[in-house]
């Protein structure tokens, strides 16, 4: 591909090369050819000149033979053809060719036109260039004849032996003929000089256009040619090692860049294969999380319109039970068989009380009364509710608050029954004593607080993990109804946030909640 590149830019240029110097060599051949034409003229113009001055007493003293002598003389000398002197009628008085010597000429004749072109008028001044005339000799040959006039001077029409008249003006003619052989010879020598010369500047030029071009054209493109077959086949490795500086040098360079984004994006794409697995693995655990957060959603709305139902018809004869069970213990009247009887069916009935309250409080959907609160402070002040409890009198509270937390709009006594059930969820699950960690920290990114709740203490089977927020689910064999955490994850979420739990048998269990930063709506200050 390089070759034609390079065979077609040198054709083009030599090809303008070529129109130009034959252009130039025309207009230089033209230029030549005529100044060694008015040479020629002023030298053939100059020998006539020096043949007058030469003959010019011969001419005064009207000395015939010896001026026919000096013709003759004239006549032998190198590229003279012919020289002849004729008078006004055109008859031939001297010439080197004696045979016509004697005859006349018209004015028609090659001589004589140059002063005779129109019959009515003879010119006496005319320039060199017009008394000149090229013609072909006898032979063939190409000559050159040059005409001058011989004028009537003072000191000829004055002199004894001259038989002009003052008013003659041109007493005759003097007609040289040279060779023009050496100048055309000449010419074609150094025409051919200058073609050959061009030619050679040409063979030269192309020569070094053709390597420059094989060289800091060809050279790189080809390279990057081979370079880019190869990306394309898939060497994505295949890199310029040398580059020129100039702009084929930016252009591999470019090339390389374009090869290392290549390569690099190929490597994350193999990377993101390797892990793709087990990013749709842990995509798969978050639908998961979110659908079961949903279905607990749904399972706890469901579950709240049938025991509220159920709570609200069983409530009032509850009511009645305890009330004349209760008037009716303390009668004295009643046997103390019956009374114990009595006492018996006053506390099963407070019972059942208890867990149609606990029904009804997580039933009934209330409206939290939000208005801006610390967590640290509700954190806090739930602290200070158990400490007091022998519950925790062999547990470690090791609490971490995030001392730049910022107030956030809750209905703090919702929040305070969510973090009391948790702590003492814990605490329950740590019969044998441990520590319990609170700790609050900022989500920036996500304008988050998060609130952790750990323990170590028994923790809950995996498979338990999924139940623990349905209602009447317990992990407790005896304590409890199942109610705290179903009725904490409704208040959690009326408050727009989440709850995770994670736990390991025998390591214990660790609940984070999250609960948004709502800048935009205005609440009550506490």
């Amino acid at each position: 591909m390089h070759l034609k590149l390079a065979s077609k830019y040198t054709s083009f240029s030599c090809c303008v090369l070529l129109i130009t110097m034959f252009v130039f060599a025309f207009f230089h051949v033209e230029k030549l050819n005529r100044t060694f034409f008015d040479e020629a003229v002023y030298e053939a113009d100059a020998l006539g000149e020096m043949l007058l001055r030469t003959t010019y007493h011969q001419m005064l003293e009207d000395d015939r033979e010896r001026l026919q002598q000096v013709i003759d003389e004239a006549g032998r000398m190198e590229r003279i053809e012919r020289i002849r002197v004729f008078g006004r009628e055109g008859v031939v008085n001297f010439s080197t060719r004696h045979e016509e010597i004697g005859t006349a000429l018209n004015n028609k004749d090659d001589g004589c036109i140059f002063c005779h072109f129109n019959e009515d008028t003879v010119l006496l001044e005319v320039s060199a260039a017009k008394r000149s005339r090229v013609f072909l000799d006898t032979s063939g040959a190409e000559v050159l004849g040059m005409t001058k006039g011989i004028y009537n001077e003072e000191s000829c029409y004055t002199a004894e032996c001259h038989f002009h008249s003052p008013e003659e003006k041109k007493l005759g003619v003097l007609d040289v003929v040279v060779s023009l052989d050496k100048m055309s010879t000449l010419t074609l020598e150094h025409n051919a000089d200058i073609f050959i010369s061009a030619l050679v500047m040409l063979l030269i030029l192309s020569a070094f256009q053709y390597l420059f071009t094989q060289r800091y054209v060809c050279a790189p493109l080809n390279t990057l040619l081979e370079h880019t077959q190869q990306l394309a086949g898939g060497n994505l490795d295949a890199r310029i090692e040398k580059w020129p500086r100039d702009e084929f040098g930016e252009l591999c360079q470019s090339f390389n860049h374009m090869a290392n984004n290549l390569s690099q994006a190929q490597l994350e794409l193999r990377e993101w294969g390797s892990t793709l697995e087990n990013k749709v693995e842990k995509r798969t655990e978050a639908m998961q999380e979110m659908q079961n957060q949903l279905v607990q959603s749904a399972k706890l709305a469901s579950m709240g319109k049938l025991v509220a139902g159920i709570a609200h018809e069983i409530n009032n004869p509850l009511g009645g039970i305890l009330m004349f069970s209760s008037l009716a213990a303390k009668s004295p009247d009643v046997p103390p068989q019956v009374k114990e009887n009595l006492q018996v069916v006053v506390s099963e009935t407070r019972r059942c009380a208890k867990i149609v309250r606990g029904l009804l409080e997580f039933a009934r959907e209330s409206i939290p009364e939000k208005r801006i609160d610390s967590i640290n402070r509700i954190l806090k002040q739930t602290l200070r509710l158990i400490s007091q409890q022998s519950l925790f009198q062999d547990i470690e509270v090791q609490s971490r608050f995030y001392g730049q937390l910022p107030e956030i709009s809750v209905d703090a006594d919702q929040l305070q029954q969510v973090f009391f059930n948790m702590i003492i969820n814990a605490g329950q699950a740590m019969q044998d004593g441990g520590v319990l960690q609170l700790s609050t920290e900022l989500d920036s990114a996500k304008e988050l607080v998060v609130i952790r709740i750990a323990d170590n203490g028994v923790g809950i089977r995996k498979e338990h993990l999924d139940k623990i927020f349905d209602p009447f689910f317990s992990t407790k064999t005896k304590k409890g109804f199942g109610l705290g955490l179903s009725v904490s994850y409704g208040i959690i979420e009326n408050h727009g946030g989440q709850i995770v739990v994670q736990s390991k048998p025998g390591v214990g269990t660790r609940f984070t909640i999250t609960l948004p930063i709502d800048k935009t709506v205005p609440a009550k200050r506490a």
